[in-house]
């Protein structure tokens, strides 16, 4: 079966979907995350706090407790769990400095660098939608 002929996309393209159309949904195997920019990009940045991080550090390199200090709420563990698949994905290098007491600063990668502009359309988004307004557009 090709995907024009599931009654899915036939429906979403008509842009009218009966009651019945939208409880049968299903995301299509196109979305995917091998095969998927957008299901790719959600499955590394849309766990809770990580787009957070990302807005933290595009203001400079942090140390781990300025990060936990700005994410109220968040759990050591968590950070630590969030960081680090962030250097896995290599959005964030992890910098250790050999100096007493030992320093170990985030800072954003150029792959984590092209994450802020989606950050700046969420900023956008909250500012202009949700009426938040702790930040400056």
């Amino acid at each position: 079966m090709k995907i024009a002929d599931w009654p899915y996309t036939e429906s979403m393209d008509s842009g009218l979907m009966n009651a019945e159309d939208a409880s049968a949904r299903t995301m299509l195997p196109v979305h995917a995350v091998p095969t998927c920019s957008v299901a790719g990009a959600a499955e590394i940045v849309g766990s809770k706090w990580t787009v957070l991080i990302v807005h933290d550090l595009s203001e400079g390199p942090r140390r781990f407790t300025q990060l936990e200090r700005s994410c109220a709420g968040i759990s050591p563990r968590t950070l630590a769990e969030r960081l680090r698949r962030l250097e896995v994905e290599q959005i964030v290098v992890r910098r250790s400095y050999p100096e007493s007491p030992p320093r170990v600063e985030y800072e954003l990668t150029a792959k984590g660098h092209a994450l802020l502009p989606i950050v700046r359309e969420m900023r956008r988004f909250g500012h202009e939608w949700l009426g938040c307004g702790a930040h400056d557009a």
